[in-house]
């Protein structure tokens, strides 16, 4: 059942640049907001100061300008709920972490590093996995364990955590929309963290005093969030408030079987997992995004929208809008998701054959620098022509530069392998065959050269001396589109060529 007035949010934190991920997470939350009139709110997580990376919020909030999925509200757009950043709430987490105390939900705990360190390796001698919870915390330095004399002592002069106990023997039963029902025994759960030694609240504190104060109602996260689930909701219920809805995504996963899409081996892909470059502070290095290397926002969202998410018709092409009304979180898949970059460029491509307009404006400015005239209806044959050939926009000049100019260079292996007087001779009845064709049209020349002999390898030929290399579109449109003149000086150079190699 959806509540009234829907609010999600998207909490990244200012830790560098967001990946496939992140920004997927980003995007569900806000179609499901859009697609039932709710708010979709930006909030940065920043608890953890010794992560932060300069320039990550404004990464941030270019990156979803670019998507065209901007907030409602949060960071850089207002909002009745400011601050939206954590570490500008301490004081409101300090409040509610008094509240845990004093109903003794939560506790101070003193255990130094050192202690923790000890006890894990006791454990592992033991071959046993150390826990602080229900089960050994009596055992350790905690206010448990304390007088209230002993306990302002050590307030006094000792460094302390805040951990949130657990009570033993609950079987927990919980809800995920995407995952169905979870059960939890908190006998298997930990006493988290609640606030650090520096005073500042961990995730766990801060994200559900946030979420609920903020009213959020429908909390969608990735899958790596999922164990957490428990404590959230034990949380939600020791300050007496209701829990949002939850909804764990899946992960992405790496098309080569070697676990998921992450920061921490970015390197290692050769496929950008950024939607817009980052450059890294201290080396300057820049690393390009999708939007750099060509990609149209369009297809990036639409793509990134059924990476997880079933729309339940067949077709893959939605505008944002289609998005937006096709939207559920209950068609999102439980298991991981595989990523191809094949699939990515599909997308470009689909979106590229409603961008003629752009590709002409980019064509024209290329053939303008190197201060080639042609006709408009001319450069529009060019895109019709060559277009299907290409992913992206800045393709369009390598598939299409023949219609322009000649060829600087020709295919090395080839040209080689030709160069004898067998080829000149063959060239040279080409030319005077082109040349005494009267009407110089793609049907007239292919019926000429249908009867030649060594047809295929005269192809060939033409097609180096027009193009360069063995590749383009059919080589009698090549001709009929640069026309006769154009055509024999192209074949007498790739004849004076050969010469000079002999």
């Amino acid at each position: 059942m959806l509540q009234h007035s829907v609010r999600v949010r998207f909490a990244p934190s200012p830790t560098g640049p967001l990946h496939l991920g992140g920004i997927r997470t980003a995007l569900y939350n806000y179609l499901f907001a859009k697609k039932h009139g709710g708010r979709f709110i930006l909030r940065i997580e920043d608890t953890d100061r010794k992560r932060f990376v300069e320039n990550s919020e404004s990464y941030i909030l270019e990156t979803l300008k670019w998507c065209h999925i901007e907030p409602d509200e949060g960071v850089g757009y207002g909002g009745a709920y400011y601050p939206y950043y954590q570490s500008k709430r301490i004081n409101i987490y300090r409040m509610y972490i008094n509240k845990l105390l004093k109903k003794g939900d939560a506790y101070y705990a003193f255990d130094t590093d050192q202690d923790l360190d000890k006890k894990r390796k006791e454990y592992h001698h033991r071959g046993l996995t150390f826990s602080y919870n229900s089960r050994i915390r009596m055992e350790l330095n905690n206010s448990l364990t304390l007088t209230k004399e002993q306990l302002h002592d050590k307030l006094q002069s000792c460094s302390y955590v805040v951990r949130f106990k657990i009570e033993p023997g609950e079987t927990l039963k919980m809800h995920d929309i995407i995952r169905g029902n979870i059960i939890v025994e908190t006998d298997h759960l930990d006493d988290k963290i609640l606030l650090k030694s520096d005073g500042g609240a961990t995730y766990h504190l801060a994200n559900t005093i946030d979420d609920s104060l903020m009213k959020i109602t429908h909390v969608i996260r990735g899958e790596e969030w999922l164990p957490s689930m428990s404590l959230h909701v034990l949380l939600y219920r020791s300050l007496g408030w209701t829990p949002p809805h939850f909804a764990h995504l899946p992960l992405i996963l790496r098309n080569d079987g070697k676990g998921k899409i992450s920061k921490r081996n970015a390197d290692s892909f050769n496929f950008p997992i950024y939607p817009i470059q980052w450059k890294i502070p201290k080396t300057k290095i820049i690393i390009p995004g999708y939007r750099e290397l060509g990609y149209f926002s369009e297809a990036f969202v639409n793509m990134l929208a059924l990476l997880g998410w079933n729309p339940g018709v067949e077709r893959e092409i939605f505008s944002l809008q289609e998005l937006i009304n096709f939207f559920s979180l209950e068609r999102i898949k439980k298991s991981g998701v595989y990523f191809d970059i094949k699939k990515v460029n599909w997308f470009n491509k689909k979106y590229l054959n409603k961008k003629k307009e752009k590709i002409f404006a980019f064509l024209f400015e290329e053939i303008k620098t190197r201060s080639i005239l042609c006709k408009k209806d001319y450069l529009w044959k060019v895109i019709h022509l060559t277009m299907d050939r290409i992913h992206f926009i800045h393709e369009i000049w390598e598939h299409s530069f023949y219609f322009f100019i000649s060829p600087n260079s020709y295919e090395v292996n080839f040209f080689n392998k030709i160069c004898h007087e067998n080829t000149i001779s063959q060239l040279e009845n080409a030319k005077i065959l082109l040349y005494n064709i009267n009407q110089f049209t793609s049907f007239n020349l292919r019926c000429l050269f249908q009867k030649t002999k060594n047809k295929n390898q005269t192809m060939q030929l033409f097609r180096l001396a027009l193009v360069g290399v063995l590749k383009g579109i059919d080589i009698f449109i090549i001709f009929e589109m640069i026309g006769k003149k154009e055509s024999i000086r192209r074949i007498e150079k790739l004849i004076n060529q050969i010469k000079e190699k002999i």
